[in-house]
């Protein structure tokens, strides 16, 4: 990658980190890229860093930091002096482990509920969420219903008795 007047161009940064020219102006605007440089006839001239901390902001998301998040860490790693261990990295990564685990509780319990209603062969949500025998967490809410709320329409079919 050749540099032009000792910056790169922006359409060279992005290709560089994968990434197109509305997401390098909107870091940019966040503040997450330093302005750069202009060349004089008004480019903007990156230096080569800016692709490497692209790519550290592309990864972080992929590992579900917020586009917040990730500003921060940046400006604790360029403020090293005077750095609180409590604030850099380390303890940012591990919330974010804390709450990717809560995640994976929370949706490995909804696979098993997603499971559960094919296998009994649910087929109508309405009808399920009606029913006793009801696998899915809706049941209980609509259990929770004040009776009566629920009016039998003439046309209405019977719930499935083999699922719900």
């Amino acid at each position: 990658m050749t540099t032009v007047d000792g910056g790169l161009r922006s359409g060279q940064v992005a290709d560089a980190a994968g990434v197109n020219l509305q997401t390098l102006r909107y870091y940019e605007r966040r503040g997450l890229l330093a302005e750069p440089d202009r060349s004089p006839g008004g480019h903007r001239l990156y230096p080569p860093e800016a692709v490497t901390v692209l790519r550290v902001i592309k990864a972080a998301q992929r590992l579900g930091f917020t586009l917040e998040e990730i500003s921060d860490l940046l400006e604790a790693g360029r403020h090293h002096h005077g750095h609180k261990p409590d604030e850099g990295l380390q303890a940012r990564a591990r919330d974010k482990l804390v709450d990717v685990e809560a995640k994976i509780a929370d949706l490995t319990v909804i696979a098993a509920s997603l499971r559960t209603a094919l296998d009994a062969g649910c087929d109508d949500l309405i009808a399920c969420a009606h029913s006793p025998s009801c696998p899915l967490p809706f049941a209980d809410l609509a259990a929770e219903a004040p009776t009566g709320t629920h009016l039998k329409l003439a046309d209405e079919p019977e719930p499935r008795r083999d699922c719900c």
